[in-house]
């Protein structure tokens, strides 16, 4: 399979549930759109130090995670993010990677918005099955 980009929406998660108690207005919300490397192959989302310092997003955590070379290397953990593709939502915590890193969209944020990778055309769709609303096993 090659490699596969998508157009993703990030949003702050914190202003997003100040503006539901109209504590701030939909233009003070952090927003912004990011081309993301769909990596099925990663578990986490991964964001970038510039994207996290945009987005103004607070650390909740640092964690250990496995590189593919092996290695094990700790990043600060960043959150919560609303994460946005085409008519589909939802909210995760990203690692976040140094500097201009490039970002990644991993399995958790894929299969909770019920997308997939089409072989043919090589880019994120909506699950043609579940067109209009993400599906999953609650099993």
């Amino acid at each position: 399979m090659g490699i596969i980009y998508a157009e993703i929406e990030l949003i702050n998660g914190d202003d997003l549930a100040l503006a539901r108690r109209h504590i701030i207005g939909e233009e003070a919300i952090k927003r912004i759109k990011v081309n993301m490397l769909v990596d099925t192959g990663s578990v986490y989302m991964c964001i970038n130090e510039n994207v996290q310092e945009q987005l103004q997003l607070n650390i909740v955590e640092k964690r250990k995670g496995q590189l593919a070379n092996g290695s094990i290397v700790e990043y600060d953990v960043a959150g919560p993010i609303e994460v946005r593709f085409k008519n589909r939502r939802c909210v995760v915590d990203a690692m976040v990677l140094p500097g201009d890193s490039e970002m990644l969209l991993g399995s958790i944020p894929l299969e909770d918005m019920d997308v997939l990778i089409h072989p043919y055309r090589q880019e994120l769709i909506v699950n043609p099955e579940h067109p209009y609303f993400a599906q999953m096993k609650l099993k």
